[in-house]
């Protein structure tokens, strides 16, 4: 089998040669170089529309030719639709032929509710950083229990190493980690495995470096609407319609030509549009309508925890589930004490806690670091469980920490594989990070191979930035904050998978497979009989939670928790207690409890049946 993904951008192999089409509405002549550079360059007039769009046939063009696009006779810039661009956003094009590669499989996909998520860096991922070397793990990964692969961003970005979140040519799989074919295989390679495949994509803004498009294309920006990153890009301004199919088909693409499973959209509170429908609401209808036949799933990065734009699989508009940075902070608080930043929102972090437990989320409105914005309130509507994607660690939350750290190396063992169990044993989809399956303490810093002036002021950005966190300051100010900039730093940020099978990291290993297989086995056969919102969650003593979800059949599963130093009493446990299930089963259990009590860092898991009338029978209280 083969699949094209067709659109009106870029290079397109015809029965001839090659068709290429470029939208540059500011250009008033455009020329194709075929073998920029090379003793074969020769170069053609394209033809204008009228209303912006040039386009050119290359007979003798082919699949791998080279090619760049010259502006007015006196700029030559990549193809914004570029299939690849082998030798970085800087230097020529290359046809590619889709139809090269041969799906061998008829993968449809997973239901959603099946999903446990594994986020990755592909350069990180292994010594090698390729698709090719990430294949040997995936074995592993499927027996522990995981079911979907998440990749960082690979739209192409200048220089050898980066993150991907600044990335300047959205259809070209970043060089380093492999060709298009490579990453056809590794994707291929994951559904034998029955493990879903997800890209992270960035529709907020273009990198800093390597971006061409104003020159010859402005109406891709909307100066009405600035971000941090300048002006937005235009999805609701004059042109905005050429822009938009652009990004339209960019999720298309992915998702047809290379057979994704699915999207995750990146901090898309810092999308500008007031169209409607807006660009997102536009993206998951196209989807819904061309990707009908197979299970293709989408989420969200937003921080304004906007449940309007959820919805149950499969509905057009709308988006599987959302990161949930809540999720994250409250636990985070809980075990470590860190409170300044971003986490001085969470000063209730137990009842902040059940909250995002029982119903998704703990705070709704803009994020507190957008200028202008109102101040965030307590979330007023529950969500589903499953339209929530929660996390302990992710590249976010351990890469803008300056020094990469780990939570194991900010929280004593014994907290952390509670939070574990919490994450994994929780109705809403959990996603792990690369190496927190066996307690990994390789550091994940920002890196980035930024030049010239762009390096210098990374550089100085990242000390400046954390000059004002008390501490980090005395290390900015000695300047011994790791280098983004520097190869080194992203050296160290490989995972050491040969210390993966020393005996306390298979320990940390076995923990996860056994608290994904509880999983597994019991909550997901009834996770589409669990309704959002109304589901028991009550504070108990200074540092215990307990948490109880009911299933349509009438069962329900119960977690109780002491996230605290000290022992949680039998009597604080049982002073406002609900009815106790019947017949309860002790499904799972973490540290240690005598005569009813819980040590510290300590919790239980039952199933049983659920008394009448215990639904909403109590709510998290202070």
């Amino acid at each position: 089998m083969q699949f094209v993904h067709d659109m009106p951008f870029g290079a397109t192999l015809t029965e001839h040669g090659v068709r290429f089409r470029l939208w540059a509405p500011a250009a008033h002549g455009v020329r194709l170089v075929l073998n920029p550079a090379r003793e074969e360059e020769r170069t053609l007039d394209a033809r204008p529309d009228g209303r912006g769009w040039w386009s050119v046939h290359a007979d003798d063009a082919q699949a791998d030719t080279f090619y760049l696009w010259e502006i007015d006779g006196r700029q030559r810039v990549p193809d914004p639709a570029s299939r690849f661009n082998p030798f970085g956003p800087h230097g020529p094009s290359q046809v590619v032929d889709p139809r090269k590669f041969e799906w061998t499989s008829g993968w449809k996909g997973r239901p959603w509710h099946e999903t446990v998520i594994y986020e990755l860096h592909v350069g990180t991922f292994t010594p090698a950083g390729t698709y090719a070397a990430a294949e040997a793990q995936l074995s592993a990964l499927a027996e522990l229990g995981v079911t979907a692969i998440e990749l960082m961003p690979l739209a192409d970005f200048p220089g050898r190493f980066g993150w991907g979140y600044d990335g300047v040519l959205p259809f070209a799989p970043h060089p380093a980690y492999g060709g298009p074919n490579d990453l056809k295989r590794f994707i291929q390679a994951c559904h034998r495995h029955g493990l879903m495949v997800f890209l992270d994509v960035v529709y907020n803004h273009f990198g800093p470096d390597g971006n061409y498009l104003s020159a010859y294309a402005p109406e891709f920006f909307n100066a009405r609407h600035q971000t941090a990153w300048g002006p937005a890009v235009n999805f609701d301004g004059p042109g905005c319609e050429v822009v938009r199919e652009f990004f339209i088909h960019n999720a298309l693409y992915w998702l047809e030509e290379y057979r994704f499973d699915g999207l995750r959209f990146d901090a898309v509170h810092a999308i500008a549009d007031d169209g409607s429908p807006d660009i997102l609401e536009a993206i998951s209808q196209a989807v819904r309508e061309r990707c009908g036949e197979r299970r293709v799933h989408l989420m969200l990065e937003n921080d304004c925890n906007d449940v309007d734009r959820l919805g149950p699989p499969g509905s057009p508009g709308r988006f599987e589930a959302q990161w949930n940075g809540d999720f994250h902070h409250c636990l985070h608080v809980l075990l470590t004490g860190e409170h300044d930043g971003y986490y001085a929102e969470y000063d209730r972090p137990l009842e902040q806690l059940a909250r995002c437990l029982v119903d998704g989320f703990a705070r709704e409105g803009a994020p507190p670091l957008v200028t202008g914005a109102a101040p965030r309130r307590d979330a007023t509507r529950a969500v589903h469980p499953l339209n929530t994607i929660n996390f302990l660690q992710n590249h976010d939350q351990i890469g803008n920490r300056a020094f990469g750290e780990r939570l194991r190396q900010l929280a004593d063992d014994a907290s952390v594989q509670l939070a574990a169990a919490i994450l994994l044993l929780a109705p809403g989809v959990p996603m792990l990070f690369m190496g927190e399956e066996f307690g990994a303490t390789t550091p994940f810093l920002y890196f980035a191979d930024w030049r010239g002036d762009l390096r210098e002021a990374v550089r100085e950005g990242r000390r400046k930035e954390f000059s004002h966190f008390p501490r980090y300051a005395e290390a900015a100010e000695r300047g011994e904050l790791p280098d983004p900039c520097s190869e080194q730093t992203f050296q160290r940020c490989k995972l050491d998978w040969g210390s993966a099978n020393a005996v306390a990291h298979r320990e940390w290993r076995r923990l996860h497979g056994e608290l994904l297989a509880v999983r597994h086995r019991h909550l997901l056969p009834r996770l589409s009989g669990l309704s959002a919102g109304g589901q028991l969650a009550r504070r108990v003593g200074e540092s215990g939670l307990q948490v109880r979800w009911r299933f349509d059949d009438g069962m329900a599963i119960e977690m109780l928790v002491n996230l605290g130093p000290q022992p949680l009493a039998a009597e604080a446990i049982e002073a406002g207690a609900p009815a106790a299930l019947e017949e309860p089963v002790l499904l799972y259990s973490v540290g240690s409890g005598a005569a009813g009590g819980l040590g510290p860092w300590a919790g239980r898991w039952h199933l049983g049946r659920a008394p009448a009338g215990a639904v909403g029978a109590a709510a998290a209280g202070g």
